[in-house]
């Protein structure tokens, strides 16, 4: 067994290693770039090594700097986690010249099959259906343009070396298979450092299905049962679960066997997973193999309880499997959440900045029955960067059935606190409980069918709404009692605390009546409905567990001037708490509007001015490119939201700009 190996990566993966190896007692190297100097991993690891400068190409892919690494240290083998180099032959091969092991696969099953065109080729010549494309190398937009077109929009456009919804874009007409050709291939370099690309049909509707398959060099091998990840947007999972909701115990196993079987035909090693779209008939399709670890898989470990990364890295050193087929079993069922620095009320844009308050739920045992697990490379203080993968944290949850572990995310979301940046908590949240994901009935279309606009927030039924009103009328009884026995009394008169108060919320007030108790409080609303409210709450507590009607309800709270702001399940709300006559002077209050940004282009998000495509007094269309922001190594185009003509431009390529930053403004 190894005494020391190096972890090829950054953040949450690399973290994830460290625990394993150290469980082993396995020594562990960290490297790091000047962005890194104080994250997480560096600190967990026994040892790190300094690679250079911020960008992922001047560090953490620049092969040579990893060499150096693991000579300055002694490493006996390198993990490489996921992305960077995981799947670069290349790299794989100068290990093996300096005489380290690589804890992955042989170079050859990388080269066959961590290149998505040669896998497809392997593929469709041992037999295996896959999705019809083109398997050629693409030279450029026209030549593109001329391929969809032979295949039939809409068509997808993918990085060769690509994953993690790097270099990839659905396109469907022309125009949008020019503009994704050039943003997949620049993507793709700057990702990958290798900009090839090859276009297939992209299927509409499928569910994205994927089998864990683990490999040793004896000629053993299981499958790990399967993984549903059709929770998407821009090709990048968001939701992920095991088992999937919708295949039976006979797709499953074919698929299985099928994967199983690909993978030792190109003589594979180490933990992989092989990808499918299955249609509604069931019927699945080979897409991909990943010859790497991928972001989903503690779903998998916490349903069969084997660590795939402790796998991982005794096959490197030469041991037999000592898991059979047989020994794989299902044991209720998991659901992972990830956790982005996206902020989806800006149809998820990257968001950069300090993390000012992190705080994730417990791991380990629930009061549910359920476990908690978050995997993250994140610390309250510590800043997101925009030079990497947008990836805060995985949250995941495991219950006896999916119902159970869907209510124990809820419950974990709930009492995951993030501030300082924007975060797509809360559209995780709403998911777990949109109808749809609840019944299973679910696509990779999933959320461009149910949030065709964005996302806006949850909007919570009324009963829900109404426990928050009564949640709020308690909480804010319990905040002027403490301040009035701050306060003491005013000359001879002490103040008192009355029961009447008019809670607004989503344009709505409501009358309630406060009746308080030692155990509690019941709050009476003007229709004679009554809510019984029970709670430990102190005044300044960033989370309240409740009891409400007898039911469990976990609110995030942040106090406003005139109230609070609420988050659950999901919802932003603002709750405005005041006196009857509070409440008679806020009405007649003037409403605040907002600025008239409507003739200028804002940048959306901290990032790089990759490209401006008008000048000052040209004519532009609604729907227009007007520029290109990257950030977090995506490219993002800027369009015209209706016709005009430029009158200024404010900014150049290669400006680093800042959030709402100016970039040009119209006639």
């Amino acid at each position: 067994m190894f005494e020391k190996i190096l972890i090829a990566n950054r953040g949450e993966i690399a973290c994830r290693v460290i625990k394993t190896a150290r469980r082993m007692g396995i020594k562990t190297v960290a490297v790091y770039s000047d962005a890194d100097a104080l994250a997480m991993h560096v600190k967990m690891a026994d040892e790190a090594v300094h690679i250079g400068p911020p960008p992922a190409n001047q560090s953490y892919i620049v092969i040579d700097k990893i060499l150096d690494a693991i000579r300055q240290t002694g490493a006996q083998a390198v993990h490489p986690g996921y992305g960077f180099l995981s799947e670069n032959a290349k790299f794989a091969e100068a290990l093996a010249q300096e005489g380290v092991a690589f804890i992955g696969p042989p170079v050859s099953a990388i080269e066959q099959m961590g290149d998505k065109i040669t896998s497809k080729a392997l593929a469709q010549k041992a037999g295996v259906h896959t999705v019809p494309g083109y398997m050629g190398l693409i030279g450029d937009a026209q030549e593109a343009v001329r391929i969809a077109n032979e295949i039939g929009y809409p068509v997808m456009i993918k990085a060769s070396a690509g994953g993690g919804g790097k270099g990839m874009r659905i396109a469907w007409d022309d125009a949008q298979a020019r503009e994704g050709f050039q943003s997949s291939k620049n993507e793709a370099a700057s990702s990958f450092g290798d900009d090839r690309i090859f276009i297939e049909k992209f299927v509409t509707q499928p569910r994205h299905i994927e089998i864990q398959v683990l490999c040793d060099a004896h000629g053993n091998g299981v499958w790990l049962n399967e993984r549903e990840c059709s929770i998407q947007r821009r090709n990048q999972k968001v939701i992920e679960e095991a088992p999937s909701p919708f295949l039976d115990a006979e797709t499953r196993r074919a698929m299985g066997e099928q994967a199983l079987a690909l993978a030792k035909a190109v003589g594979y090693t180490s933990a992989g997973t092989v990808e499918f779209i299955v249609d509604a008939d069931k019927n699945f399709y080979f897409l991909e193999m990943n010859t790497r670890l991928q972001v989903e898989h503690p779903v998998t470990e916490m349903i069969t309880g084997i660590d795939l990364v402790e796998q991982m890295i005794r096959i490197a050193s030469g041991a037999a499997l000592t898991i059979t087929q047989d020994d794989v079993k299902i044991d209720g069922w998991a659901i992972e959440a990830r956790l982005y620095a996206e902020d989806p009320y800006r149809n998820f844009l990257p968001s950069i900045g300090r993390l000012t308050r992190y705080r994730p739920p417990v791991e380990g045992p629930t009061p549910l029955g359920g476990r908690v697990r978050n995997d993250t490379g994140v610390f309250e203080g510590g800043e997101i960067s925009m030079f990497y993968d947008p990836m805060i944290a995985k949250l995941c949850t495991w219950g006896a059935s999916r119902a159970a572990a869907i209510e124990e995310m809820r419950r974990a979301l709930d009492h995951f606190e993030v501030e300082g940046i924007g975060h797509n908590l809360p559209f995780c949240a709403a998911v777990m409980d949109h109808p749809r994901f609840v019944s299973g009935d679910i696509t990779t279309a999933f959320i461009a069918e149910e949030y065709p606009d964005g996302f806006a927030g949850a909007a919570l039924a009324p009963d829900l709404l109404r426990q928050v009103v009564a949640a709020v009328a308690a909480m804010q009884r319990v905040a002027e009692i403490r301040r009035t026995r701050i306060s003491g009394t005013l000359g001879n008169h002490e103040r008192k605390v009355g029961n009447d108060w008019v809670v607004s919320l989503q344009g709505e007030s409501h009358v309630v009546q406060v009746a308080a108790d030692k155990a509690g409080a019941t709050i009476v609303f003007d229709d004679g409905a009554a809510v019984r409210v029970s709670s430990d709450w102190t005044p300044g507590d960033h989370v309240a567990e409740l009891l409400i009607d007898g039911k469990p309800v976990v609110l995030k709270v942040q106090k406003l001037s005139m109230g609070y702001r609420i988050r659950l399940r999901g919802a932003d709300l603002t709750v405005l708490v005041h006196t009857p006559r509070q409440h008679e002077l806020w009405q007649l209050m003037p409403e605040k509007r907002a600025p008239d940004t409507s003739n200028l282009l804002l940048c959306p998000m901290p990032g790089l001015l990759v490209s401006v495509k008008v000048g000052v007094g040209d004519a532009v269309q609604e729907g227009q490119a007007l520029a290109t922001v990257e950030a977090m190594k995506m490219e993002n185009i800027l369009r015209a939201e209706r016709s005009g003509t430029v009158r200024a431009v404010h900014a150049e390529a290669g400006a680093s700009l800042a959030v709402d930053e100016v970039i040009m403004e119209f006639e």
